[in-house]
C-alpha cells in the first residue's frame, strides 16, 4: 500500500470523481450516494486538508435495490468492499479505497435527500449525479456515534465556517436520537 497503516493522504476532488465514476461504472447506475466525512468534497472541494485526510471514501449506488434483487446473495456493500474496499487492487493503484456502506449506515435527519448536494459528472457519453448531505446533516450523523474523529471532524467544519449550533441541533432531535445521545450531543456543541 502506497501509505504505511495509520498514515492517511488528503482526498482530493479528483478521488471523489474516481470513486462515483467507479461506482456508476461497476453497478451501472446514474447515481451515486456519497455519505461519510468525504461528502465534504461535493461541496466544498478545497476543504482544510484536516476535514480531508483520510484512506476512504463511503459511496453506495443509487441503484443499490435493484442491483441486490439481480444479485440475491450478495450486498451492494459488500461487491464495493471487494472490488474496491481496502487492500484492494482499487487500492493499491490509487491510495484510498471505497468503503461500501448502504443508506442506513449514517443516521441522517428526515428530509436530508431534498436538502442534499447534488453535482453531475460527465463519464463519457453519460451522466452521474453525486448526492451527498449537507453539511448540517452530514454534522448530525457525526452526533449520534461522536468518537474523537468525529468530534475532530466537527470541529474543523466549525474552524473552516461559523455552524449554525441551533439548526444542527433541531435536525439531530428530528433524528429522535437516545437522551444519552443529545445529552452528550448537546454538550460537545455547547463546548464549540
Amino acid at each position: 500500500m502506497p501509505y504505511p497503516s495509520g498514515e492517511f493522504s488528503e482526498r482530493t476532488e479528483e478521488d471523489l470523481i474516481r470513486a462515483v465514476r467507479s461506482i456508476g461504472s461497476h453497478f451501472k447506475t446514474d447515481t451515486v450516494f456519497i455519505i461519510g466525512s468525504q461528502a465534504i468534497l461535493l461541496d466544498q472541494p478545497a476543504a482544510p486538508a484536516n476535514l480531508r485526510t483520510t484512506d476512504e471514501i463511503d459511496a453506495y449506488p443509487g441503484n443499490f435495490e435493484e442491483w441486490e434483487a439481480r444479485n440475491p446473495d450478495n450486498l451492494a456493500s459488500e461487491e464495493i468492499n471487494a472490488w474496491f474496499g481496502a487492500g484492494s487492487d482499487f487500492h493499491e493503484t490509487f491510495g484510498f479505497y471505497i468503503d461500501g456502506v448502504d443508506e442506513n449506515t449514517a443516521k441522517f435527519p428526515p428530509g436530508w435527500k431534498a436538502r442534499a448536494i447534488r453535482k453531475t459528472l460527465k463519464d463519457g457519453a453519460k451522466f452521474i449525479h453525486v448526492v451527498a448531505p449537507c453539511l448540517e446533516d452530514l454534522i448530525v450523523s457525526k452526533l449520534h456515534r461522536l468518537d474523537p474523529k468525529d468530534k475532530k471532524f466537527i470541529q474543523a467544519c466549525g474552524q473552516m465556517q461559523p455552524l449554525n449550533l441551533t439548526l444542527i441541533k433541531a435536525r439531530l432531535e428530528e433524528t429522535k436520537p437516545a437522551p444519552e445521545i443529545i445529552a452528550g450531543a448537546f454538550a460537545f456543541l455547547d463546548s464549540l
